[in-house]
């Protein structure tokens, strides 16, 4: 993780980040938090975990830094679903940040605007991901 003022963090983005997702997301309308909720595609998640973990999400433009934070924060809240926080500027929220990572590991995800980053009680879902990532290693 990165220590410069670059870095983004929660309630942060730096300035070309800010910039970069204008010209994503159309006419910037302020940062909102949303609350999320999603079902985990087992068969694709492990690939999702190995492109969090050895950093090719993160140096996505412009939201690939919170991706990886969010997915840090995830829980799993029941068999399958995942719930967590994310900040996004798109005037429909998460749309690029589904049509580039999301779609292809979740389904049914909502969201609901959200006052700040809450606290979600459950099991982490970076571990799942990352047992779910080793499992499929060995079983190749």
């Amino acid at each position: 993780m990165r220590s410069d003022s670059t870095q983004m963090t929660k309630g942060r983005i730096d300035m070309a980040s800010w910039i970069a997702l204008r010209c994503v997301c159309g006419t910037y309308g302020g940062n909102m938090i949303y609350k999320v909720k999603a079902r985990v595609i087992d068969e694709t998640i492990g690939e999702f975990y190995r492109k969090l973990a050895d950093g090719t999400v993160a140096k996505q433009r412009p939201d690939g830094e919170e991706i990886v934070a969010s997915m840090k924060r995830a829980v799993l809240t029941g068999p399958g679903v995942a719930e967590w926080y994310e900040m996004c500027f798109c005037p429909t929220p998460l749309y690029h940040e589904r049509q580039s990572q999301y779609d292809f590991y979740f389904t049914d995800m909502t969201t609901e605007p959200a006052e700040g980053y809450g606290e979600i009680q459950g099991a982490s879902l970076w571990s799942y991901m990352a047992s779910n990532a080793e499992a499929a290693k060995h079983a190749e």
